[in-house]
């Protein structure tokens, strides 16, 4: 069965290391077919609109989507894509790997971040001069789909802990939501968990990061504590993500589109290519994932290594080495 993936290259780095990710996966000889998509800034400054219908499409009946990254018009292009890929659970690893300089070598934790509602909701107003708001949306469908989600993420992915992370002791009745249904789940699914106040979850991440596995979290706390994450890792050129939905998923590095070095050729390619590895779970070639991955730390373990990880190697260079290596 051939496979479509629809390729956004999107704004600045994404130019360049989705690029790398394509010619990784050409070389694993599948049954894959790749159809390239336009959408960022430059396409907005051109045609009037960050995301065109045609690469809407394209990612609605593609079977996976990699994305690069998006500029100013990220809003536009971003959270436009997830939603028509139907995610609603993002998906956001964080581990550091032996061989690299991280703050905390110990860390291994995957994010399962809720993608569809919270603050990123959209709903804001100018109610009156030098007064805005936000309203933040958090329903029971939608917490317990995330939290079913995570709990079974982490029983397949062999995680012995899991942690509930919230907000309610001041947002009662949204967090308050989101906690009683996850609790809910995880009395349901049988297993141990704990649950933990974001910003104090914040705190004992940065000192004790082997504590956690998987942290189920509502959107925004799920974006701002895998941020954090990355820089225990050695940065967020180090972290893939997944947007999941029903029967499709988008997936993109969590870096964003790095203007200071687009056009440098120095970008590191391995939050990508870790990227493509989940693309390749995804679509059930575990076995070439496994590849990939093998592939990629060995690169960061030996090098060539771009300037981000202390060495001066370009991102053609570490790509060259990961397929030498494959």
């Amino acid at each position: 069965m051939t496979h479509e993936i629809a390729v956004i290259p999107g704004d600045g780095i994404g130019q360049e290391v989705t690029p790398a990710a394509v010619e990784v996966l050409e070389s694993l000889d599948l049954d894959l077919t790749f159809v390239e998509g336009e959408a960022g800034d430059a396409v907005k400054e051109e045609r009037g609109e960050a995301l065109p219908d045609e690469t809407r499409e394209l990612a609605a009946e593609a079977d996976a989507t990699l994305f690069g990254a998006a500029g100013e018009t990220a809003a536009d292009v971003i959270l436009p894509l997830r939603d028509v890929v139907g995610s609603f659970a993002n998906v956001r690893p964080a581990r550091a790997y032996p061989a690299l300089d991280a703050v905390q070598p110990d860390t291994d934790i995957v994010f399962i971040r809720e993608n569809t509602e919270g603050v990123y909701s959209g709903i804001e107003a100018e109610v009156d001069d030098g007064v805005r708001t936000l309203t933040r949306v958090v329903t029971e469908d939608a917490s317990r789909e995330i939290a079913e989600f995570g709990f079974r993420y982490a029983k397949r992915n062999g995680f012995d802990d899991v942690t509930i992370a919230h907000k309610a002791n001041v947002m009662r009745e949204t967090d308050g939501l989101f906690l009683e249904v996850a609790e809910a789940v995880g009395d349901e699914f049988g297993v141990d968990y704990d649950t933990a106040l974001m910003d104090a979850l914040a705190m004992h991440l940065v000192m004790n990061p082997e504590d956690y596995g998987v942290v189920i979290c509502p959107n925004l706390a799920g974006d701002m504590l895998s941020d954090l994450a990355a820089g225990l890792v050695g940065g967020l050129g180090l972290l893939p993500s997944a947007n999941v939905g029903e029967d499709n998923a988008l997936f993109e590095p969590v870096h964003g589109s790095a203007p200071d070095i687009a056009g440098e050729g120095v970008a590191n390619p391995s939050a990508m290519l870790l990227s493509a590895a989940m693309l390749l779970d995804h679509l059930d070639y575990g076995d070439e994932a496994e590849r990939v991955r093998d592939a990629v730390e060995g690169v960061l373990a030996e090098g060539p290594r771009t300037p981000d990880l202390g060495g001066d190697a370009g991102t053609d260079d570490v790509t060259a080495a990961v397929l030498d290596r494959l």
